[in-house]
């Protein structure tokens, strides 16, 4: 008696790949994450290139930030991640949250960020908890000045092209 069976129609194939977010105004659809997880060795574009060790350590970073709430930074080294900043209103915040997550001391740090660094203060952000390279998508009217610091501050910086920006 308390059994309902619902029947539908065939998934529209447009909505397959498709995110709904529900707003006071209606409905924000976007295009799911479906991929963009392999990392590639031309896109390092710094004069310092990522070592074995930390490619291993990109690409974990690069897998989970796919996963965690916008303006997210991912800080981690080839063995897991050690600390996380998401959903603040600006990158330095997170990038300045992640850092203070991780344990004193840890070494071989690298970082995912999900969308571009709009500004170089991230980047200066992540080198002070010891960041020695980062996974992000570029695209900034400002990646020049950001690949700048990043040479300046030692620091290996991988471009994917593709971003992970998740509302």
């Amino acid at each position: 008696p308390n059994l309902r069976v619902v029947t539908m129609g065939a998934p529209r194939l447009d909505l397959v790949h498709k995110q709904l977010r529900s707003t006071a105004f209606g409905v924000l659809v976007q295009e799911a994450d479906m991929g963009h997880l392999t990392l590639d060795p031309t896109k390092v574009v710094t004069s310092l290139q990522p070592t074995p060790e930390q490619w291993a350590a990109l690409d974990l970073a690069w897998k989970v930030v796919k996963h965690v709430k916008s303006n997210a930074i991912v800080i981690g080294d080839d063995t897991g991640t050690h600390g996380i900043g998401a959903g603040q209103m600006s990158r330095v915040d997170s990038a300045v949250i992640a850092v203070g997550k991780c344990r004193k001391g840890t070494k071989n740090l690298v970082a995912g960020s999900d969308a571009f660094f709009p500004f170089p203060d991230g980047v200066e952000a992540l080198a002070k908890g010891g960041v020695k390279a980062i996974v992000q998508p570029g695209g900034s009217k400002k990646d020049p000045e950001v690949i700048e610091v990043a040479n300046k501050l030692g620091i290996a910086m991988v471009m994917t092209g593709a971003r992970h920006f998740r509302h």
